[in-house]
């Protein structure tokens, strides 16, 4: 390594003049490019012992510095408390602190759903920001705008406090005043800084709304919170639990081979991690550099808010101690990738020297820390001394015009040893400076980092360090820890998703799907008025009299116990571990290559169907099948009813629905409905909700592929599967509530939204009797519906199952109110949605809807669509979806106009069912017979 000569002095010289300096410092950051060797890692007990020192130090720093001032320091601590009180305050979120917000607080309906409008207030921010981020909209960080009121419209009460405060109050009165406590806090004329409008959510809210904020931003591709700070009580917490559901997709290319698309937790999938800090004062913009850097090309992305950015120049009065998380994620495409790997970016907002124990952990995880500073004085050279022998690189970015140029020529050079840097490890950014060629220069020093050996470490490794350094790490609670071990003593003994249903999950096995097959004869049968078949009906008793034979496995046991819990926290953190638990173990999906996955393309006709992925759907159709075989022999006069064992299953999983877990409506496999069981959950829900029974049903049909499950998550924060291989195979329903002060003006208590699975299309005599099953399906959806939303291809062809079930429906006249929505798959970029069109529903169906139109009555005239629906025209639209990517993925955001479109189709719908619909509203036990009956 090359000796570093003292920074500013220069051979038989004395003082060196400002311009002479700066010209050498200038020559040192253009000199050599060798960025050094990796230094070995430091042992865990030096780490302590740096740590011990660190704050040793820091105190006696702060004694030498400011001993005179010991006092007023003390008070600091108060002023904080307050500043946060007043933030929560002010937002209205001081009466969530108690009681946090929950996730069923997120997904209720309001009439402020039906509002896009900008807050009026600071109490309207956070449940604009909400809103918005559930629609995936990338401007829901914008939403701190508050309208200005008109100096003549502010309360006379208001405007002579004022005075009197400016009459009155003199500093010279009260010497002893802390200055500080008299910093304003925005009040509803100024906007809120929009960092700490999320630290003020995230600590009002539950650790389930936490992680469902997360997941959101980090679909909009925003930066997520990874440590928050908490002035109120004195710790930090470490957001392992919330970043639990994000999963990254990247283009992995081996160093020899094809490359793959991967997918992966964020929270275990590991990377090289930079982080970038700022210390004392930098000109230059951190999170701006940020962006800069994880963007391609020249075009910035927008992943830390910076001050730049709208209403981003407004001074954060809790966020200071943030640290941000984002991954640079390579796509495959060489003109787009800045890296060839996976790298996480990390953001510690504030300075170093009032939050250096999150700056510890940055070192402590980092491979390399860039810090921003015009000056580096004594306190922070302290601070920076107490990391000698660590293991990260660390660079520094300065601005030297607006810095001390002694004071930082000085401790520069006695941290170049101390911190094994050269003079490669200073870079200089003045306003002269071209900024894309720095940007470049950066780039290239992470990537050297990166290829170099250089420590690798996941969210859940960084976690530990975190404890170590007595940060608080959320996921440790008691409910979450007990929740986990119950989990992994399932999971852990799937090796083999198949073996694993045909050791644990006995009943769906071949009597299940015999069983599902006689139960459809008998109802068509019943549909066709023939009288009931004695025979069907024996072989049907012999079947259920099989299956309950078995007694519950082990496995089902535990499962059964987990959501059992006298706990709800407990439950509903069961199941998210089950969740990942089996993801885990499922083999890895067939990926689509990187030019092909911008696209939602709706699979081929035909196509072979992948293996089901092994999931809790699986775990509760078990406990369905004991109920129904149990419940058939009872209703038989098989078994006495005091003989009965499972007969408070409906009951565990209706409190499942309750709680936003979508519950299996109709079987995927056998594609049939558990009728017993499906019955005896919505009467124990009707039993739960026995005061707001009334309930509007909303579902979404059409083929796979076309972003059915995406569009209502999106609608209603809602958890359905998506993805190719994880989407619903039969239907699945998860219920949303409407808030008490807006359900009579809708007419309903509750909305049940029902996700399918994807409907075939083309010839119907190669679909055989797929054909029939979607039939049916699209059948008991359509006629359990007072709202359907139909999701089309790019050729806007009806389904022939649909076309199939209108007709069936007809006579009947249970047809829903239909929304037809065709996505734009291919263009990432389309405008907004255009007005909206009915040319398509008033042509004759295709070849395929011709085709079962003959099928269901031959020799029938050929009828429009719009001719067999019995709804309002006027009410019947087909919405242009734009597509949901804005750039390519992985590092492609949703995109604002899709966003937009499924807000006004949300609108719609709401404005729809307020008006009233062809099908009056049902209530859950009106629903009951319908299901019976379809």
């Amino acid at each position: 390594m090359v000796r570093a000569r003292p920074l500013g002095s220069l051979p038989g010289r004395g003082a060196v003049p400002r311009a002479v300096v700066l010209v050498e410092v200038e020559l040192l950051v253009k000199g050599r490019a060798d960025l050094g060797e990796v230094a070995p890692e430091i042992k865990a007990s030096e780490r302590r012992t740096a740590v011990a020192i660190a704050d040793l130090e820091w105190r006696d720093m702060d004694a030498d510095d400011y001993g005179a001032n010991e006092a007023q320091d003390s008070d600091f601590p108060a002023v904080e408390r307050s500043r946060l009180r007043e933030m929560l305050s002010l937002l209205g979120l001081d009466t969530y602190q108690a009681h946090k917000l929950s996730l069923q607080d997120f997904l209720q309906i309001s009439s402020d759903s039906m509002k896009n409008r900008a807050p009026q207030a600071p109490r309207d921010l956070p449940w604009n920001f909400l809103r918005k981020l559930q629609a995936l909209s990338s401007e829901a960080r914008s939403t701190t705008m508050v309208l200005d009121a008109p100096p003549d419209a502010r309360p006379a009460e208001k405007e002579s406090q004022m005075e009197e405060e400016i009459i009155y109050w003199d500093a010279a009165d009260d010497l002893a005043a802390d200055i500080y406590s008299f910093s304003e806090l925005p009040t509803p004329d100024t906007p809120v800084n929009p960092l700490d409008l999320l630290c003020a959510l995230l600590l009002s809210s539950d650790s389930f709304l936490q992680q469902e904020i997360v997941h959101k931003m980090s679909l909009c591709q925003f930066a997520l919170p990874l440590v928050l700070p908490d002035s109120e009580n004195h710790y930090h917490t470490f957001l392992l639990w919330a970043l639990r559901g994000v999963v990254r997709t990247w283009w992995a290319q081996p160093p020899r081979g094809v490359g793959s698309l991967r997918e992966d937790s964020a929270v275990l999938s590991r990377a090289p991690a930079v982080a970038f800090v700022r210390m004392e004062v930098s000109s230059n913009s951190k999170s701006q550099l940020l962006n800069a850097v994880l963007g391609p090309g020249h075009r910035p992305r927008d992943c830390f808010w910076h001050r730049d950015l709208n209403v981003g120049t407004n001074p954060r009065e809790i966020a200071d101690g943030l640290v941000e998380v984002s991954w640079f994620l390579p796509s495959g495409r060489e003109d787009l990738d800045v890296f060839p790997e996976p790298v996480a970016f990390l953001n510690l907002r504030g300075d170093i020297g009032s939050h250096w124990l999150q700056f510890k952990l940055l070192t402590e995880v980092s491979s390399a820390v860039f810090i921003l500073t015009d000056n580096i004085s004594k306190k922070e050279y302290k601070l920076l001394y107490s990391m000698k022998g660590s293991a990260t690189k660390y660079y520094f970015i300065l601005s030297p015009y607006r810095g001390k140029r002694n004071a930082n020529l000085r401790f520069l050079n006695r941290l170049i040893p101390v911190l094994r840097m050269d003079h490669s490890h200073v870079l200089v950014k003045v306003s002269s400076t071209d900024g894309a060629g720095f940007v470049r220069r950066v780039r290239a020093i992470v990537a050297h980092v990166a290829r170099a050996p250089c420590r690798r470490l996941s969210v859940e490794e960084m976690a530990h360090a975190a404890r170590k350094l007595g940060l608080r790490v959320d996921e440790d609670c008691e409910e979450c820890q007990r929740a986990r071990g119950r989990a992994e003593r399932i999971t852990r003994r799937v090796k083999d998703a198949d073996a694993y249903r045909r050791d644990e999950l006995r009943l769906q096995g071949d009597a299940w799907r015999k069983a599902a097959q006689v139960e459809k004869e008998l109802c068509r049968a019943q549909w066709a008025g023939d009288p009931p078949d004695k025979e069907l009906r024996q072989r049907l008793l012999e079947l259920r009299a099989q299956q309950l034979g078995h007694e519950p496995t082990g496995g089902l046991q535990e499962f059964i116990s987990g959501i059992s819990g006298p706990a709800p926290g407990e439950k509903l953190y069961f199941l998210r571990w089950m969740e990942w638990g089996l993801a885990r173990v499922a083999p890895p999906r067939p990926r689509q290559p990187p030019e092909t996955i911008l696209a939602l393309r709706p699979k081929h006709c035909g196509a072979t169907e992948s293996s089901e992925p092994l999931g809790v759907e699986h775990f509760l159709r078990e406990m369905g099948q004991f109920y129904e075989a149990e419940s058939c022999l009872v209703e038989a006069g098989k078994l006495l009813a005091a003989q009965r064992r499972f007969a408070h299953f409906p009951g565990l999983a209706s409190e499942l629905l309750l709680k936003g877990l979508p519950v299996e409506l109709i079987d995927g496999s056998a594609r049939s409905t558990p009728l017993r069981w499906v019955s005896g959950l919505l009467r124990e829900l009707h039993a739960r909700l026995e005061r707001r029974p009334r309930l509007v049903v909303l579902s979404a049909l059409g083929l796979p592929g076309t972003g059915k499950s995406t569009l209502l998550n999106t609608m209603f924060g809602l958890r359905f599967a998506t993805g190719r291989g994880r989407g619903p195979r039969g239907a699945f329903m998860q219920l949303v509530s409407v808030a008490e002060s807006f359900s009579q003006d809708l007419g309903c208590d509750h909305i049940l939204v029902i996700d399918s699975g994807g409907l075939i299309g083309g010839a119907l005599a190669s679909a055989g009797e797929r054909f029939e099953q979607e039939a049916s399906l699209a059948t008991q959806l359509l006629g359990l519906s007072n709202v359907t939303v139909v999701s089309l291809a790019e050729t806007r062809d009806i389904p022939p199952a649909i076309v199939h079930a209108f007709l069936r429906l007809e006579k009947t006249g249970r047809v829903p109110n239909c929304q037809f929505v065709c996505q734009n798959l291919h263009d990432a970029c389309a405008p907004g949605p255009r007005p909206r069109e009915r040319r398509p529903l008033l042509d004759p169906p295709g070849e395929a809807g011709r085709a079962s139109v003959h099928m269901e009555r031959p020799g029938g005239s050929m009828r429009t669509l719009a001719g067999l629906a019995f709804c309002d025209p006027g009410k019947q639209h087909i919405w242009h979806i734009p597509g949901l990517w804005h750039g390519v993925p992985p590092m492609a955001a949703v995109s604002l106009a899709y966003s937009e479109a499924i807000f006004e189709l949300k609108r719609c719908l709401l404005e729809n069912i307020r008006n009233g619909l062809s099908n009056p509203n049902k209530n859950i036990q009106q629903l009951i017979e319908l299901v019976r009956r379809l």
